[in-house]
C-alpha cells in the first residue's frame, strides 16, 4: 500500500490510489459535496476491510467520544486477522486542542503504522487550518492528502443525473437535468434525495418539468434567482408570487432578505466585471465558492440590469434590512415592498 499523501489533483490521485489499491496513511476530507466525500469513504473501507473483522479493525471517533488517548491506541492497534485497520475522525478541529495534545498529534500524524488509514471528515465543522501552529502543520502538510469535495461543474453534473434516471429506467432531457440542478442548489447530496422522490412519483418513461415541480422544493438562492429573473422580464406579479412561494416555505423574511441582498451583490459585481470585459470566471474568484454554471447564470442575469439599477436595488435592500430591525412593520409586508420598489426600479432601467 503506497504511503506517500497525493500531489496536485488530490481527488483523481485518490481515485488513483483506490483503482491501483496504493492507498495512503493520512487523509483529510472536506468540502461542500457531502456525497461524494462518503461515497470515497465507502470505497475505502469497503477495499481495506474486511466485513467479517471490521468491528475489530474500524474505528470512528467524533466529538463525544475523541480524546488524543483514544485516538492514539485506535492507531496503534494491530489489525484482527485482518491486513490493514481503519480510523475515521469526525469533525475534529486539530488546530483547537491544547499544546500537549498537540504536540502529541503531531507525532502520531508524522508516524502512522503502515497497516493504517486514517481520514480526518469535515462534514458539519468546517476545515480550517491554523498554519501558525508549525509543528502540527507541517506534519499534516507532509503526511496528508487533503482532499477537497467541492460542487461539481453543470457538464458533469448533468451527465452524472442522467445515468441516475436511467439507473431506475428513466429518461430526462438535458434542459430538464440542468433545471433540478439549479433548484435544488446543485450538490449531489441533494440531487439523490430528489431523483429518487421524482422516480417514485412519476408513472412515465420519461420525466417532465410537472413531475419535478410535484415534488422537489426549490432552495432559497433558486427562488430568489428566479424572482430576479422574473423583475428583469418586466413580471412583476409572478415575482410577487415567488416571494409568496418562499414564504409559504416557512422561510424566514429575514433570511429571504438575506438571500435577496446576497443575489444582487452578485449580480453587481457580474455587471462591474461585464463592464470591464472580464468573464465569469472572474466572478468565480470574487464569489468563491461559486459553482462555473453559477457564475455564467449570474453573468447573463447582470447583462439585463442597468449599473445604476444595481446600486439602487443594494440600497433598496439596506433600507428594508434597517426597518425589519428597527420598526414594528411586518416583515412579510416591507418584503413584499421591497419587491414592488424593485419593480419600479427595473422599469424605470
Amino acid at each position: 500500500m503506497a504511503r506517500k499523501p497525493s500531489q496536485g489533483n488530490a481527488l483523481q490521485e485518490l481515485k488513483t490510489a483506490l483503482k491501483n489499491k496504493e492507498l495512503g496513511r493520512l487523509y483529510v476530507f472536506h468540502g461542500e459535496e457531502t456525497f461524494l466525500l462518503n461515497h470515497y469513504l465507502g470505497q475505502m473501507k469497503k477495499q481495506l476491510l474486511d466485513p467479517l473483522t471490521e468491528s475489530f479493525n474500524f474505528h470512528r471517533l467524533n466529538n463525544e467520544t475523541f480524546d488524543i488517548r483514544s485516538f492514539a491506541d485506535a492507531v496503534e492497534n494491530l489489525p484482527m486477522m485482518a491486513e490493514y485497520t481503519f480510523v475515521q475522525v469526525d469533525d475534529i478541529d486539530l488546530f483547537k486542542m491544547n499544546e500537549g495534545d498537540r504536540n502529541k498529534m503531531t507525532e502520531i500524524l508524522s508516524d502512522i503504522p503502515d497497516y493504517c488509514t486514517v481520514v480526518f471528515t469535515y462534514l458539519t465543522a468546517q476545515w480550517k487550518p491554523d498554519k501558525r501552529l508549525k509543528k502540527l502543520w507541517e506534519a499534516v502538510e507532509k503526511n496528508a492528502s487533503i482532499v477537497e469535495f467541492a460542487k461539481q461543474d453543470q457538464r458533469d453534473l448533468i451527465a452524472w443525473v442522467t445515468r441516475h434516471f436511467l439507473a431506475r429506467q428513466k429518461r430526462i432531457s438535458t434542459d430538464l437535468c440542468a433545471y433540478l440542478i439549479d433548484i435544488t442548489g446543485g450538490t449531489m447530496t441533494a440531487l439523490s434525495g430528489e431523483i429518487d422522490k421524482i422516480c417514485a412519483y412519476s408513472g412515465a418513461d420519461e420525466i417532465k418539468k410537472t413531475d419535478i415541480d410535484a415534488v422537489t422544493e426549490p432552495v432559497l438562492d433558486a427562488v430568489v434567482f428566479q424572482m430576479t429573473d422574473l423583475l428583469s422580464a418586466g413580471r412583476y406579479d409572478q415575482a410577487l408570487m415567488k416571494l409568496q412561494q418562499l414564504l409559504k416555505m416557512q422561510q424566514e423574511p429575514l433570511a429571504i432578505l438575506g438571500a435577496v441582498g446576497g443575489h444582487f451583490r452578485r449580480i453587481s459585481t457580474a455587471r462591474t466585471l461585464l463592464d470591464h470585459g472580464r468573464s465569469a470566471s472572474e466572478l468565480q474568484k470574487l464569489c468563491a465558492p461559486m459553482p462555473d454554471f453559477a457564475a455564467r447564470k449570474t453573468m447573463d442575469a447582470a447583462r439585463r440590469f442597468r449599473p445604476e439599477f444595481c446600486r439602487r436595488a443594494a440600497r433598496l435592500v439596506m433600507e428594508t434590512d434597517y426597518r425589519m430591525k428597527t420598526s414594528f412593520d411586518d416583515s412579510e409586508r416591507l418584503l413584499e415592498f421591497l419587491i414592488l420598489q424593485l419593480a419600479q426600479e427595473a422599469e424605470n432601467g
